[in-house]
């Protein structure tokens, strides 16, 4: 009877999770905390919990990051993280890739970016590479033209052709739903416009393609790249009800890019 007791507990043993661990990983409100919440369902059964921190903007994150305050944070693509780190100097760097968010252009005054008058003001976000971003969704759809040198990393300064004259307004990027009023139209990220009650599929004048290059990530520590939890992380991320839940809940307005 002793050696089924013994054999059972070890059995029971075995199969139980890891030593839980508790961890805090900052996002944004909308699809980011909404995606995590159903990551930490995965996680906690693997042994994970996770304290889920939401933040207004985009750059208390990494911040928070930085100062030890969270050990992780998902909200931003790669292109965003580095510039953060070089103008920073943040030690802090991506472990996986997780969602992509195509922007879009949307007006409550136009029907297309051609119907725009002479002198018009689009609004775009104030930080350089989501500006950046929206400037290039511009010159895809020939509205503008811009320093191709330049790469991702450009601002108004950088178009070299503005037929239209068109006026840029620098806002954060919470911000841009709430200016569809007051301009002409407004490149606006996907999570700030489900917000907002915004559809990503239907409501954009102009979207850009999903296979730009701002996948989102998420940001660690450099010192703790390796450590288990983190690979715990990743793969109740990565997992199948996770992108399941991706695909079932936003409709292609967001992207799982695993």
């Amino acid at each position: 009877m002793k050696k089924l007791i013994i054999a059972a507990a070890l059995a029971a043993f075995a199969a139980a999770p890891a030593l839980a661990e508790d961890i805090k990983i900052g996002v944004t409100p909308g699809p980011h905390a909404q995606i995590m919440e159903k990551v930490k369902e995965i996680a906690a059964t693997k042994g994970l919990n996770i304290q889920i921190l939401e933040f207004s903007d985009y750059v208390v994150p990494n911040q928070a990051l930085a100062d030890g305050e969270l050990n992780a944070n998902s909200f931003q693509h790669q292109p965003y993280l580095d510039n953060q780190v070089k103008d920073r100097k943040f030690d802090i760097v991506s472990v996986a890739q997780t969602v992509n968010f195509p922007m879009g252009v949307y007006s409550k005054k136009v029907k297309s970016l051609a119907d725009l008058k002479q002198g018009a003001t689009v609004a775009i976000p104030n930080d350089p590479t989501n500006g950046g971003r929206a400037l290039l969704i511009l010159a895809d759809q020939g509205l503008i033209k811009v320093n191709a040198a330049k790469g991702l990393k450009i601002g108004p300064a950088d178009v070299t052709e503005n037929a239209k004259k068109i006026e840029f307004a620098e806002l954060d990027a919470a911000q841009l739903p709430r200016s569809l009023d007051d301009v002409d139209a407004s490149v606006i990220t996907t999570n700030y416009a489900l917000e907002a009650g915004l559809n990503p599929k239907t409501d954009p004048i102009a979207r850009e393609g999903e296979k730009a290059p701002y996948i989102n990530v998420i940001a660690v520590k450099a010192k703790d790249k390796d450590a288990a939890w983190v690979k715990t992380l990743v793969e109740a991320y990565h997992s199948a009800p996770v992108k399941d839940f991706v695909n079932t809940q936003f409709k292609g307005a967001v992207i799982a890019a695993w």
